[in-house]
């Protein structure tokens, strides 16, 4: 399968090689998003640059081709380039709308129009107009078709999570009348090498797992690996970051089960305990501990030394913040019982965010995503994402916000710190259906802010689109409504990412 592979990236490769010499920037602008969105676009990463950036030097060369517009405007901003909404101004109508009934038109516009920033009140109406558009016209299209509109006003293109999407989009490339051959047999052969390493990382996963849980470990482990690995393929999918991918499942399941322990399980007395062992870190203490968090302590010790051993191995300068990371994490997790126990109730949600960010992890998760990538990430990246600035801040908003409005029902019935949810109900004196309403317009705000740092380009690029990964594998995660219909919808979305194309 790797020399069919290979020789069809190959040939993939020409083709792009080829339409870089084209006048043609309508077919660059569909090669550059097929590539995209049957994940082979990783392979190319020089030529499809190259691609964007003839496509940012030529401004008005399409005429009144809205759809060819809105995918020019959609890659260049997803690619941090900073292109103007003005762009559309030319497509509307005396009533501000665009008067399109070419669905292809409505739905492009409607994906670019979710890379927008604050304050461009244009795209705002863009999304609303197209919405309702689109959701008249549903009912009077093709099976094929109207599940692509409702895919997409589910998802838009931007939000969505990458190797999930592969694995959808493959499927509906293969119908296109207008499709490669070479791409989709290359997007079907790189999928399927990727799923069986993908396979073998889970398979050393599921045994050091089992080896741990053998180990007396604590009865509220819940056996998240598969869920946990797939967070973090969300993130990382290349097969260069295969060790990356084990090295996070660990440190993030050992999260996931201290913010259990946090949460639910340990009394403040043995939450104190428990800090103050991991700040010390030191396996001699464990004595101190309760008997069921002895083995869990141990647990954690052992796995991020060795982490820790083999960044050094590989020459990774940034190796030592792993055990801080962890350390801070707990930090974070044992502050939350002590808000809990004074009963503290913040004023607002925007109060609430600036200590329950933290909380979230989603920083600890983003800085050893960092850490992972080797030598892309310095020391200043690192610090720079300790003090949560705008962008680490807009992150953590998705996945803080998003994880309080899959919980909230759970845990409200027990012994548990306000969540932003019942902050929210109180700060307006609304229903927790409306309190959802407006916290859904703060994940998008948070989400404009994301963009609007990644056309700032102040940062890496690629560290940028990791922990921009990070928002959209949490988006995908905690948008469905209650625990069972997450549940369900990941166990349909596992069961297709690890299967074959045959």
């Amino acid at each position: 399968m790797k020399d069919m592979a290979s020789i069809k990236n190959e040939r993939v490769r020409k083709f792009i090689l080829d339409a870089g010499c084209s006048s043609d920037l309508a077919m660059k602008i569909d090669l550059v998003d097929t590539l995209e969105r049957t994940g082979v676009a990783y392979h190319y990463g020089q030529e499809i640059e190259e691609l964007l950036h003839g496509m940012h030097s030529e401004e008005n060369v399409f005429g009144d081709n809205l759809c060819v517009t809105a995918m020019r405007f959609y890659l260049l901003r997803k690619h941090g380039y900073n292109i103007s909404p003005d762009v559309f101004l030319k497509f509307k109508d005396d009533q501000g709308n665009f008067p399109s009934n070419d669905v292809n038109s409505l739905l492009a516009l409607y994906n670019a129009a979710y890379l927008r920033i604050r304050g461009e009140e244009m795209l705002d109406d863009v999304v609303t107009f197209t919405k309702n558009r689109l959701q008249s016209m549903v009912e009077h299209l093709e099976p094929w078709l109207a599940e692509e509109v409702l895919c997409t006003l589910e998802t838009p293109h931007f939000r969505r999570v990458e190797r999930v999407e592969t694995r959808r989009y493959i499927a509906v490339y293969e119908k296109k009348a207008t499709r490669d051959e070479d791409i989709l047999e290359f997007a079907k052969f790189d999928f399927n090498i990727l799923q069986t390493l993908y396979c073998e990382e889970l398979k050393a996963l599921t045994i050091w797992w089992k080896d741990l849980k053998s180990q007396e470990n604590p009865q509220f482990a819940r056996d998240r690996i598969v869920e946990v690995h797939f967070w973090i393929l969300g993130v990382l999918y290349e097969p260069q970051y295969s060790y990356s991918r084990i090295m996070l499942t660990k440190l993030v399941l050992f999260m996931s089960l201290l913010g259990d322990l946090y949460d639910n399980y340990s009394t403040t007395e043995e939450s104190n305990i428990f800090t103050a062992a991991m700040h010390r870190w030191d396996a001699h203490v464990v004595e101190q501990l309760p008997a069921y968090l002895k083995a869990l302590y141990i647990n954690i010790l052992k796995t991020t030394n060795d982490i820790e051993e083999v960044l050094k191995c590989q020459e990774n300068k940034n190796a030592e913040f792993v055990k801080k990371l962890m350390i801070d994490v707990v930090k974070c997790y044992h502050a939350e019982v002590n808000w809990r126990d004074e009963h503290y109730v913040a004023t607002t949600v925007e109060v609430h965010l600036q200590l329950s960010m933290a909380s979230s992890a989603c920083m600890h998760i983003i800085s050893l995503v960092f850490i992972s990538l080797g030598d892309v990430t310095t020391k200043d990246n690192l610090e720079w994402a300790f003090f949560y600035p705008k962008f680490i801040r807009g992150v953590c908003i998705v996945g803080r916000i998003g994880n309080d409005m899959v919980s909230h029902e759970r845990e409200q019935g027990s012994d548990h710190m306000v969540s932003t949810v019942q902050t929210c109900t109180i700060e307006h004196g609304i229903t927790v259906v409306e309190a959802n309403e407006k916290l859904k317009v703060i994940i998008e705000e948070a989400c404009m802010d994301i963009v609007h740092e990644r056309l700032l380009k102040k940062h890496s690029m690629v560290l940028l689109e990791k922990a921009t990964n990070l928002a959209r594998t949490m988006d995908c995660m905690y948008k469905r409504e209650d625990a069972y219909t997450l549940s369900f919808s990941l166990k349909k979305t596992l069961t297709s990412l690890y299967v074959n194309f045959i």
